[in-house]
């Protein structure tokens, strides 16, 4: 579909912003990529999910230190071990003045369980939403489900009419496909769409018809993409922008020395790990010929051995890094304190796992890497490269934009042969990791699994841990899993983050663990 049937209809919508008299308090603020789509299905990305849950709503919200409260449903019960009832908030209005129900609850459900929703696995245990009144609706489960209330707040719900409307009751793959609902918004959030140009400013402002109070006073909120660090930093320093991620570590210190200016610092439940392609029979991007290195797991085993993750962690990225050896670390349901010991760097030990495995003298592979998603994630590709160098592994290092970035490593098109990326399990347990990004891909499960690791005794654990409502025994195949994949090593886990967050001393905000920014707690005073 061509984008030139939406230019007018964006252009008139620009002016009416234009001419809009300025009112209540304004929050200016910049991150270093844009969002990628202003449909909630079309990706599994903070930033993207972030910046859309101050539009869209799910049944059940995180509050400001991630608890679960009401939101657009006012209560629940189960009903049985594999029913959910909600009870829906009376009186919400969408933001064109039309009344919320079931029938969007309903809808929204499918399309989010359609074949191109990037968030289906999220909802996956689902097996049907059913209306029972315009205000009541079901949800049965495969299963009974440990988390279920987790992972509603994952699901933010669609006018059913608003995209029938539009030509966009299913969502589309980004960068193949168009659609309306990838321009365009509309829900029942504490913030409307007004403009959006991407990969420049996007811009909302408070919804009146919005059912909650708002914390702070932010009427309207302008996100400005600015990917240069420096020029990111200036428009703090000179007062352009409120505020601004990612900050540079080595800007961070003279922020701090600014009057004007403040740093937010927390631990972030996001993990930086390293992935390898387990499909290919041979890498397209490698000179070993008729296999893949790393289908050998002592290839693997060389590679965790050859980064010393302390040096990125202290010196790459400046203290704003916990080195790990888990795929989800503490903060996390199902972290194991005692288990999270990265072994020790030991170069000839690499060097002589990967001559067992048939190449005395290295390899050529080539990486993905994003250049403005993570805390230095070009700088730390940068430094993975030379470590693998001192043992003979050879990497072509690919740094990109994220939108190109996981266009091309994400489903549909999984093309990478070794990778960058990060993770914040959005339900705050294991389970999601391991469901998400490493079990089997089967159109639901291993959504987020680029390399097509496959390991059935995993697989079954997860579909076990899954499922157990008894928490010692869902802890203890948790803790197999950790077993499992400390040895077997599909993936390489590096760091938790920190969050930090830079801004002028007069805005006060939430600044939670999962990395989301909630308008509706700014404050600009």
């Amino acid at each position: 579909m061509s984008l030139s049937r939406f230019t007018l209809p964006a252009m008139l919508l620009c002016a009416a912003v234009a001419a809009l008299p300025a009112r209540g308090a304004t929050f200016k603020w910049a991150n270093d990529g844009d969002v990628n789509a202003m449909d909630p299905a079309t990706r599994q990305e903070t930033v993207q999910l972030s910046f859309l849950s101050n539009i869209y709503e799910p049944l059940v919200r995180r509050n400001r230190d991630l608890g679960l409260e009401p939101a657009l449903a006012q209560s629940w019960e189960k009903i049985s071990p594999t029913v959910w009832r909600f009870h829906l908030r009376p009186g919400v209005k969408w933001q064109d003045g039309s009344p919320f129900t079931a029938d969007d609850v309903v809808f929204t459900l499918k399309r989010t369980l359609a074949k191109d929703s990037s968030m289906r696995a999220p909802m996956s245990v689902v097996k049907e939403a059913r209306k029972i009144d315009d205000l009541t609706v079901d949800f049965e489960t495969n299963d009974p489900d440990p988390i279920f209330l987790q992972e509603q707040t994952n699901l933010m719900i669609m006018s059913k009419a608003w995209c029938e409307a539009h030509n966009a009751t299913e969502p589309v793959t980004i960068g193949k496909e168009d659609n309306y609902a990838l321009h365009y918004a509309m829900g029942t959030g504490p913030y409307k769409l007004v403009s959006r140009e991407p990969d420049r400013k996007t811009v909302v402002e408070k919804n009146p018809l919005w059912w909650d109070k708002p914390q702070g006073n932010a009427d309207r909120v302008e996100f400005n993409v600015i990917s240069s660090a420096p020029t990111r930093v200036a428009a703090l320093l000179s007062g352009e922008m409120d505020m601004i991620y990612s900050v540079p570590p080595q800007d961070m210190a003279r922020i701090k020395a600014s009057p004007n200016l403040q740093i937010l610092q927390t631990p972030e439940l996001r993990t930086i790990y390293l992935g390898f392609n387990f499909i290919r029979d041979e890498l397209k991007s490698s000179d070993v010929k008729g296999k893949n290195p790393w289908r050998d797991e002592r290839a693997r085993q060389a590679v965790g051995l050859s980064i010393d993750e302390n040096a990125i962690a202290s010196r790459v990225m400046l203290g704003l890094g916990h080195p790990t050896w888990e795929m989800w670390g503490k903060g996390i349901s199902g972290y194991d304190a005692s288990l999270d010991v990265r072994p020790a760097v030991d170069v000839a030990k690499a060097k002589s796992l990967l001559a067992a495995a048939g190449y005395p003298n290295g390899f050529q592979v080539a990486m993905d890497c994003p250049n403005d998603r993570y805390v230095m994630d070009e700088q730390i590709c940068t430094a993975i490269v030379s470590m693998l160098a001192r043992v003979g592994i050879k990497v072509d290092l690919l740094a990109q934009t994220k939108t190109k970035y996981f266009t091309k490593i994400l489903s549909p098109n999984y093309d990478t042969d070794f990778f960058l990326l990060g993770w914040t399990p959005a339900t705050y347990d294991a389970h999601n990791a391991l469901y998400t990004l490493l079990g089997t891909r089967n159109g639901k499960r291993g959504e987020v699994n680029p390399g097509g690791y496959s390991n059935p005794t995993l697989d079954g654990l997860i579909d076990q841990i899954g499922v157990e409502t008894d928490q010692a025994k869902r802890d203890g195949m948790i803790k197999q899993t950790i077993g499992i994949l400390q040895q077997d090593l599909p993936t390489i886990p590096l760091h938790q983050q920190v969050i930090v967050w830079a801004a002028k001393k007069n805005i006060e905000m939430a600044q939670p663990a999962d990395n989301y920014l909630p308008f509706r707690f700014v404050t600009v005073k």
